[in-house]
């Protein structure tokens, strides 16, 4: 139980310090910056996907997403 307590709080979060870096590269106003919080958000994705915080495909599908629009802004 103490175990489990402790993992679900490194968790949490893991899981919000990414959901934070992925809302970054979506509101980004410029595409310099939305390519920089890219590049922190791919990091912890795949630090996510590593640790099977999420799965590995899904980690896949969310950096293709994001990839696309950090390079699309203008």
């Amino acid at each position: 139980m103490r175990q489990t307590l402790r993992r679900t709080a490194r968790n949490r979060s893991q899981r919000s310090a990414l959901r934070t870096a992925i809302r970054k590269v979506r509101n980004a106003p410029t595409r310099e910056e939305a390519l920089a919080a890219f590049r922190a958000a791919e990091r912890l994705l795949d630090r996510a996907a590593r640790k099977n915080l999420i799965h590995p495909n899904t980690a896949a599908r969310y950096k293709s997403r994001l990839y696309k629009i950090a390079s699309s802004k203008s």
